[in-house]
């Protein structure tokens, strides 16, 4: 089948090359190249990497306001914005949303499910209507979470859950309404989501740590030196850091940096 796919963020650019190595991708649909990083330098979106890897079109509006989808098929996973309802009625789009739906609506439903515990998450199928995350349920499958888990090992089992219940749904779509009960949001990560305040439970801290690695990192101090703490884990009920990176350094084992300290 040949599709449209609409894509951002690094889940999505996993989902646009699942789905090119099962049928014709027509173009990427992605937002526009924005400054990254300290030198805010013009950067492409990860789903525009991928694109360009995959020898794929690149469509780059600054509004999708006017924005013809030409295929009878979009599917859409992490663009990062609203489609107008306009641009909706124009073909059938799908979304790939990493959560078990009504459950985490919104930007960041990995994270939050990560800095909850939740022990169970999974994919969800929906047709995009104007609300945010609120269309009509496709195919819908959950999966555990473990202990060891992080964004990256669980945003890559979405995006595999998300692409093979695609295959399912694709031939022929058929909608059920959301649950009216159960609904939360997942609000974008901000500045104050990365900071590790010590005098949380160290539970909290881990799970933290966890929805923020590998793609974001969880901030805080250790022995008065500023760090971004990539992964941890608790001993006898206290967080012990494993991977740490200071401020204008590599990453390395926490054994390393307090060695670097001495």
């Amino acid at each position: 089948m040949r599709l449209a796919v609409a894509a951002t963020a690094l889940f999505g650019a996993d989902v646009l090359e699942r789905l090119a190595a099962r049928h014709e991708i027509a173009y990427l649909l992605t937002r526009p190249d924005r400054p990254r990083g300290r030198g805010r330098r013009l950067g492409a979106p990860p789903a525009k990497e991928a694109a360009d890897r995959l020898g794929l079109e690149v469509r780059q509006p600054e509004s999708v306001a006017d924005f013809d989808p030409e295929e009878d098929v979009v599917v859409l996973a992490a663009y990062g914005a609203l489609i107008p309802e306009p641009v909706l009625e124009r073909a059938l789009w799908l979304n790939v949303h990493p959560s078990l739906l009504p459950r985490w609506r919104g930007a960041a439903p990995i994270e939050r499910a990560l800095m909850a515990g939740d022990r169970e998450t999974g994919a969800t199928i929906i047709k995009l209507v104007a609300e945010l995350d609120a269309g009509p349920i496709a195919a819908q499958e959950a999966f555990a979470v473990a202990e060891d888990d992080d964004y990256g090992t669980v945003a890559a089992r979405a995006a595999e859950v998300g692409v093979e219940l695609l295959e399912r749904v694709l031939p022929e779509p058929r909608f059920t309404p959301q649950p009216e009960e159960g609904v939360t949001y997942a609000e974008k990560i901000g500045p104050d989501d990365r900071v590790l305040d010590w005098s949380r439970p160290p539970d909290e801290l881990l799970n933290r740590i966890r929805a923020l690695s590998p793609h974001i990192g969880a901030r805080g101090e250790l022995n008065d030196r500023p760090v971004t703490v990539w992964r941890a884990r608790l001993e006898d009920g206290e967080l012990v850091p494993v991977e740490v990176q200071p401020d204008g350094k590599r990453r390395m084992s926490y054994d390393e940096f307090l060695r670097g300290l001495r």
